[in-house]
């Protein structure tokens, strides 16, 4: 799917200057939705430093952003350092926006994102009752595994294609036009 209205919103990377957003988003779950994305009960302070963490370049994050909100988000974490053959995806889906395909177009995003930066195993770790997470996974081929009470997911992206590369490379000239058009409204709030 390209940049373009979807459930009243679009699909686009945050900069690293959005963390903000991204944490507004996160602050807004409610209680279940937030311990099904952490693994376990967090509070505000916890989001807030989780959050402040993501600009540091160690992750991507693909967003559903509404009248300028990010609605849900999909992060792609590397492991260790330095990209590499591994990383992590993470999601959050607001509740008023859930079951309507945006969590399985933020994956298929993160997919790409993962094949254009050569991980070759993307990892997704959920706890066993998120039924979502895990539906969401099989569409993209995941091999899901039972461990220690939770659900590890395993996708393999592939390799890099010029049209991955391409499609990746003009979605963020787009995205950063959205940016610098949003600008504006950010410093007035």
């Amino acid at each position: 799917m390209t940049e373009s209205d979807f459930w009243g919103g679009t699909f686009r990377k945050l900069w690293p200057t959005e963390t903000e957003k991204f944490r507004d988003h996160l602050l807004r779950l409610d209680k279940e939705t937030r311990r099904l994305r952490f693994g376990m009960p967090v509070n505000d302070q916890f989001i807030s430093d989780y959050a402040a963490r993501v600009g540091d370049w160690d992750s991507i994050i693909h967003a559903f952003v509404v009248n300028g909100e990010v609605r849900a988000a999909a992060e792609l974490r590397r492991i260790g350092d330095h990209w590499s053959g591994e990383a992590e995806a993470a999601f959050s889906v607001e509740t008023d926006y859930q079951n309507k395909g945006i969590g399985s177009e933020l994956l298929g995003r993160v997919v790409r994102s993962a094949r254009n930066r050569g991980i070759d195993r993307l990892y997704m770790n959920c706890l066993l009752e998120n039924r979502k997470m895990q539906r969401v996974a099989k569409k993209f081929e995941a091999s899901l595994q039972f461990e220690h009470g939770d659900v590890i997911g395993r996708v393999q992206p592939g390799v890099p294609t010029y049209l991955s590369i391409w499609s990746e490379a003009i979605e963020d000239g787009s995205n950063f036009m959205m940016a610098v058009l949003d600008l504006p409204k950010r410093r007035a709030a």
